[in-house]
């Protein structure tokens, strides 16, 4: 049954990152479909995450819980919850390093700690988990369908270009099928520009797209 569930859960993320590179934004205009959280607020998602990371004892299922939780509490405006989640999961990213989830994780956390130190001013601290975020070998999703570019986007706008293209550097060593993005965005922030990052910006609506009768 744990084999069944990482399956679905693996299916589940990668849908998920197909749907927001293809629907974020749209996501106000469409209905919400079956099972699906585009009807939930941030708030409501939020609940969901933590009454199922309640209730749960298997470290697997934890892990990938908290992948979604940390963000969900960042979009839901509760930046002590998202911290805590982020912590805890990068806390226990490494007993995980074989599973599928691992650079989800990794990029995960320390993009939403990322985001939190740079809204209270830590600048460097945000370029420090900018880069941090790009430090594992990629995921299943992350491979196929890019990193989040929020953090980075936000530090363009406090002018931190080196930090900005030292991480586009560091995302190609695990997307290789960006289909020349990374080049154009090295390229646009090499001229002082700031690069349309979409629809890798959508890491904090994942949960408009999680599929909660399988949650």
């Amino acid at each position: 049954m744990k084999l069944i569930f990482v399956n679905l859960r693996a299916a589940a993320l990668a849908l998920c990152c197909v749907l927001t590179c293809g629907a974020v934004g749209r996501a106000q205009q469409q209905p919400a479909a079956a099972g699906g959280g585009e009807g939930l607020t941030a708030e409501q998602a939020l609940a969901r995450y933590e009454q199922a990371l309640q209730a749960t004892t298997d470290p697997e299922r934890k892990f990938y819980l908290l992948t979604d939780a940390a963000p969900t509490a960042l979009s839901a405006g509760q930046t002590e919850k998202a911290k805590s989640y982020a912590r805890a999961l990068l806390d226990q990213a490494p007993a995980m390093e074989k599973d599928w989830n691992y650079g989800n994780a990794v990029h995960v956390g320390n993009t939403v700690l990322g985001l939190i130190a740079l809204r209270d001013g830590q600048v460097a601290e945000a370029g420090r988990l900018l880069l941090a975020s790009a430090g594992s070998r990629g995921s299943p999703q992350l491979n196929s369908f890019g990193p989040d570019m929020n953090l980075a986007k936000e530090l363009l706008a406090k002018g931190e270009r080196t930090v900005v293209a030292h991480y586009l550097e560091l995302c190609g060593k695990f997307w290789k099928s960006d289909l020349g993005k990374l080049g154009q965005w090295k390229t646009a922030v090499a001229a002082g520009e700031t690069p349309d990052f979409r629809p890798n910006t959508g890491l904090l609506m994942r949960w408009r797209f999680e599929k909660w009768d399988r949650l």
